[in-house]
């Protein structure tokens, strides 16, 4: 159809009264057409909203089951560290066998320290270790009374001389 033949369609409708039919068909096409968009809009739109509500939901699960497993993994771990920590203190109890065992626990914690420290001596170590013990003794003798704390020169004295 040309654009003369619809103009001639349009001005046979008007004069024949049926112009107003014409329009409300179109109309009412167009509402048709509007409505169906907007309802599969909405489909389309609650069906994605759904989906990602499922996926948080999914997600959330998973991060809290991986939270409680990894301070369940966490707090055995340390278990194991306070179980070792109380074996040291009650082997270093008994005289001999503290002793034996002290120099053993060294050595290891020595070996230990080497993986991490290929290039390293043991004096290294020893200084390194020095000093954590030295932080930690001034620690400790911070909270003593000061009728019992020591001079702080004999700690000063006692404590190795390490080139940093």
């Amino acid at each position: 159809m040309d654009i003369k033949d619809h103009s001639l369609l349009r001005d046979i409708l008007i004069q024949s009264g049926k112009f107003y039919l014409y329009k409300l068909f179109k109309n009412t096409v167009f509402l048709i057409w509007l409505f169906c968009s907007l309802a599969s809009l909405t489909v389309f739109t609650s069906i994605w909203a759904l989906q990602k509500t499922y996926m948080v939901a999914k997600l959330s699960t998973e991060i809290t089951a991986n939270t409680i497993k990894h301070k369940k993994e966490i707090q055995k771990i340390i278990s194991k560290i306070k179980a070792k920590a109380r074996l040291k203190r009650m082997i270093t109890m008994l005289p001999f066998a503290g002793a034996a065992a002290g120099i053993y626990f060294e050595e290891s914690e020595f070996q230990e320290w080497l993986l991490d420290n290929p290039d390293g001596t043991r004096s290294d170590y020893l200084c390194e270790i020095a000093d954590v013990t030295t932080e930690i003794v001034d620690e400790v003798i911070n909270d003593l009374p000061q009728s019992i704390k020591p001079n702080k020169k004999l700690i000063e004295t006692i404590a190795p001389k390490c080139q940093k």
